[in-house]
C-alpha cells in the first residue's frame, strides 16, 4: 500500500504574532539604546563646549588684566558692581575695556585705541551707557546669573568698591598727553572674579604685575 506524502506544517497564526511581539521589543530595547547613547554623547559634547567657551573667557580675562596700564587720565581699573572698567596697554596707546553681566551672560566691550587724554576720558563717560550693541561688543559666556569682584590689598580680599590706596604721581611713559598731574589710585595686588554659572560658583583669581614707580 503506497503511503501519503507527508504534509509540511506551517506557523500558525498565534506563532506568528508572538513572533512579530518578540521582534517589536528587541527593536524597541534596541531604539532606546541607541537613544541613550546620542543623548549621552550630545551631553558630553556640550559640557565640553561650556568648558571650552568658558577657558577661552577666562583667557581673555587674564590677558585684560596683564595689560592694564594706567594713564592718569581715568582710573586703571574700577569695578562699579556691575562694570569693570579697565585700560590696557595697546600698539601705539591705550584701550579702553568695559567687563559687565547682561541679560544673563557676561560681555566684553572694547574701545577703539587712542593716544590723548581726552579721547579717553570722552570714552570712560560714554561707556556707562552701552547698549550692547556697539563694535567691539562680544559675549565671551553665556548663561551667568551674576559676578562679583575684589581686590587684595593689604594682604586681604577687600570689596572691589571701595577706595583703594593713592598711588605717587605716574611717570611721563604712563600717562597721556593732556592727563592732569597729580596722584592717582593704586591697583590692587590681585583680582578675585567670582561668576555664578548654572547654579555653581565659579571663582578665578589673578596677581597682578608689580607697578612701576
Amino acid at each position: 500500500m503506497r503511503s501519503r506524502p507527508r504534509q509540511l506544517r506551517g506557523f500558525t497564526l498565534v506563532e506568528v504574532l508572538v513572533a512579530l511581539a518578540i521582534m517589536a521589543v528587541l527593536s524597541g530595547m534596541a531604539w532606546r539604546g541607541i537613544d541613550a547613547m546620542s543623548a549621552s554623547r550630545s551631553a558630553s559634547q556640550a559640557s565640553v563646549e561650556r568648558t571650552l567657551r568658558v577657558g577661552t573667557a577666562l583667557a581673555q580675562w587674564e590677558q585684560d588684566l596683564q595689560a592694564v596700564r594706567p594713564t592718569g587720565a581715568v582710573p586703571g581699573l574700577r569695578f562699579d558692581g556691575s562694570n569693570l572698567r579697565l585700560t590696557r596697554e595697546a600698539p601705539n596707546g591705550v584701550q579702553l575695556v568695559v567687563w559687565t553681566l547682561r541679560n544673563g551672560a557676561w560681555w566684553r566691550w572694547a574701545g577703539p585705541i587712542v593716544t590723548q587724554a581726552a579721547a579717553l576720558q570722552e570714552q570712560w563717560v560714554s561707556s556707562q551707557q552701552l547698549m550692547g550693541n556697539e563694535p567691539g561688543t562680544l559675549q565671551v559666556m553665556p548663561e551667568v546669573s551674576a559676578w562679583q569682584v575684589y581686590f587684595f590689598r593689604g594682604d586681604a580680599w577687600t570689596n572691589a568698591q571701595s577706595a583703594g590706596d593713592p598711588a605717587a604721581s605716574a611717570g611721563a611713559s604712563r600717562v597721556l598727553p593732556g592727563a592732569p598731574a597729580g596722584s592717582e589710585e593704586r591697583l590692587p595686588e590681585g583680582v578675585r572674579a567670582v561668576l555664578t554659572t548654572r547654579g555653581a560658583s565659579l571663582t578665578r583669581d589673578f596677581v597682578m604685575a608689580p607697578q612701576m614707580p
